[in-house]
């Protein structure tokens, strides 16, 4: 894969680069496109959860046997 890049992107990306410790340009660019494509799955994993049906209700009953599992996990 090939990408032309305007001047001020390309002068951003390389900054990018040496400021963030990246080794390539291309190190840069794949770690954007993870980011999105792990953006995309929360947001759709957000969708989801918004549309099913409300199961428990959110009170502070329901943190304190949270924190409770969470402790007996450790």
């Amino acid at each position: 894969m090939n990408i032309s890049l305007p001047e001020a992107l390309k002068a951003f990306v390389d900054d990018q680069v040496s400021t963030r410790g990246y080794r390539t340009s291309s190190e840069y660019v794949r770690e954007l496109i993870r980011q999105d494509r792990d953006r995309q799955r929360l947001r759709g994993l957000l969708l989801e959860g918004a549309a099913s049906p409300r199961t428990v209700t959110a009170d502070a009953h329901y943190y304190d046997r949270l924190r409770g599992s969470v402790r007996d996990a450790r």
